[in-house]
């Protein structure tokens, strides 16, 4: 399951996935059962054959199944042959593929240089050693004079600005990592703000006209060593815009040395004082910098068969199949980056249950009024890149798809508790489940948004129907713990005869279900743009690569955003006086706003500029 990749996952998407499952609409959704069928007799899955599956996806040879490795090309056989020996239609572009481009990562190419300049004497730094680019920095080279700003922080809520009365234009700006102290308590908690966050830093910097940020760990605890930052263990944008490296403490000591300066002092000082202690270096001292940076990027596929009906229109049943590999920073067990993440739950789980569905509904080719779908995606833990990629190059004709209905963790059902998103994006989506589901024991809990972080939120953005059904977060999420001993196949199997009936009800029912506008009833939830923190936007992110800006692949009905005219389809490229180059430039400005501001925002829709003024509202 995907977590948003901005510098929130401290919060990782624990609070963002626990939806406020609550039954509504009931009003809306009166008579529906006239228009479904009896529910069909599917078949009780086999809770061996899917556990010999969530096993066979989990082994060390998937490795993992991150975006780009050998082992998620091995999980993408696994299922394309399962799909050919049950004789169903490939659906891709390439037979059962359907290949798109992702960014994998990062790695250093190249120059990347160091050198400390005195009046005297050139100081050539190692690199990995002394210093170590972020992977977000941008590439380039850099010389001139050099600014130390304390934290590099600009915070309007706690009356602290390391920027304020100094001129960093074009120059080197030098920092120490977190925040003043107290910033996290005066915000209302015990933690460290998104102040202390490196990509805020580096924003800040930029957007203050700096042209390279310079970052120092500064006080170390007890026992505490001055590492440097692994290079690609820290989350941000692609390029952030700015020359971006970390340098051990003995380096910003050197510099402050040459000014009558001492590191600790001035560290002491900010903290003690709650004020900023900021200034130019002197102009003896400069430094030149060079990184090169390469992205790395690669070709992954989804996997799509076809079960045909009676009409051309079909119903798809679908999953993710990519994981974490071995973590990196989207592991919530930081120690363990480099251990493989196996992804039982997350989300072989779900890729099982397609697999199991499509072997129990192959005997009925032909048969059903509409045609089932079932869709393998990749790219989900980058964004829900393959859901996006196949809604905007859809394989069957997008107006024949009636509903989606997506499995995402579902293997560990805990106290008979099941949570089923979506039901109000359908007339007679809750309908068909509350049909399917009963004498199964589940007590389930229904959400009437479709909008989360999982692929059906690519295909609301359609307008199409969706239903999402979930098992629950637990403490593996995202660890290599999530293994395959842990799930429980036999209620996992019991809920297959639910998606499984519901998906045969929408398949043969008389009239396909309406697509509903469902105003959220948690506007403040993850994706609702923004990333969770600050004042309510209402954009859903395309993670699709645009060359600059943040594009929307919907606005929430009755959102800010929807008010103002905002629609699909618009990239956001400023917002306020500030230029958004990223998803992480759009999270700082939002967050730095306040509820209530008219913020005046450009756009570019087909292409042309357009304006347009939003009221942020208060998250609910």
């Amino acid at each position: 399951m995907q977590r948003l990749r901005s510098h929130h996952q401290a919060q990782a998407r624990n609070a963002g996935m626990a939806l406020r499952y609550v039954a509504v609409l009931s009003t809306l959704l009166v008579g529906a059962f006239v228009a479904l069928a009896a529910p069909p007799a599917v078949p009780t899955a086999d809770p061996h054959r899917y556990l010999d599956d969530i096993k066979a996806l989990t082994t060390p040879a998937m490795e993992g199944r991150g975006a780009g490795s050998k082992g998620l090309t091995r999980a993408q056989h696994l299922i394309e042959k399962r799909y050919k020996n049950l004789g169903l239609e490939p659906a891709g572009t390439n037979s059962y593929l359907q290949p798109f481009t992702v960014i994998t990562g990062a790695h250093l190419k190249g120059k990347n240089n160091f050198a400390v300049l005195t009046a005297n004497q050139k100081r050539e730094l190692k690199a990995k050693q002394d210093f170590v680019p972020f992977s977000f920095s941008a590439s380039g080279s850099v010389r001139g004079p050099l600014v130390f700003a304390g934290y590099g922080v600009s915070a309007d809520e706690f009356q602290y600005d390391d920027y304020a009365g100094i001129d960093v234009k074009d120059k080197i700006v030098v920092v120490l990592r977190y925040e003043p102290p107290g910033f996290g308590v005066k915000g209302g908690n015990h933690g460290m703000t998104q102040h202390s966050q490196l990509v805020t830093k580096a924003i800040n910097a930029r957007n203050h006209g700096a042209k390279a940020l310079v970052l120092a760990n500064g006080k170390l605890g007890d026992g505490e060593e001055d590492l440097l930052t692994r290079f690609g263990s820290v989350s941000g944008p692609e390029n952030a815009g700015i020359i971006f490296l970390q340098v051990k403490n003995e380096v910003l000591q050197g510099w402050l040395k040459g000014a009558g300066k001492s590191m600790a002092e001035l560290q002491e000082q900010i903290n003690a004082s709650s004020k900023p202690a900021s200034f130019a270096l002197p102009e003896n001292q400069t430094a030149s910098l060079t990184v090169s940076i390469e992205t790395t990027r690669a070709t992954v596929n989804n996997v799509l068969a076809y079960l045909p009906g009676k009409t051309d229109e079909y119903v798809i049943i679908g999953a993710h199949y990519d994981h974490l590999g071995r973590g990196n920073f989207d592991s919530l067990a930081p120690s363990q980056i480099g251990q493989i993440h196996p992804g039982a739950d997350d989300n072989a789980s779900g890729t099982a249950g397609v697999l199991e569905l499509a072997r129990l509904l192959a005997p009925q080719k032909g048969q059903l009024q509409r045609g089932i779908l079932f869709a393998d995606f990749a790219g989900e833990e980058l964004g829900l890149l393959g859901s996006a990629a196949w809604v905007q190059s859809p394989t069957r004709p997008l107006d024949k798809a009636v509903a989606m209905i997506n499995m995402d963790m579902i293997g560990r059902i805990k106290d008979q508790k099941v949570y089923v998103g979506g039901v109000g994006t359908g007339s007679t989506l809750k309908a068909a489940v509350e049909q399917a589901q009963a004498g199964s024991g589940f007590k389930i809990e229904y959400s009437p948004g479709g909008y989360s972080s999982s692929d059906h939120t690519s295909f609301v953005s359609k307008k199409i129907p969706v239903l999402f059904f979930f098992s629950g977060l637990h403490s593996d999420y995202h660890k290599p713990s999530d293994t395959w001993d842990k799930i429980d196949s036999e209620s996992a199997a019991r809920l297959l005869k639910v998606v499984g009936e519901t998906g045969e009800l929408l398949a043969d029912a008389q009239e396909r279900p309406a697509f509903l506008v469902v105003a959220e009833d948690n506007p403040g939830g993850r994706s609702g743009g923004g990333g969770g923190y600050g004042p309510y936007f209402g954009s859903i992110p395309d993670f699709g690569q645009v060359e600059t800006g943040v594009k929307f692949s919907d606005v929430k009905p009755e959102s800010p955003a929807a008010k103002a005219g905002l629609k699909a389809g618009d990239i956001l490229v400023q917002f306020g006086d500030k230029p958004i180059k990223n998803l992480y430039d759009f999270t700082d400005a939002l967050r730095r706003s306040k509820v209530g501001d008219v913020v005046e925002v450009k756009v570019l829709r087909e292409g042309k500029p357009v304006t347009a003024s939003v009221k942020l509202e208060q998250r609910k």
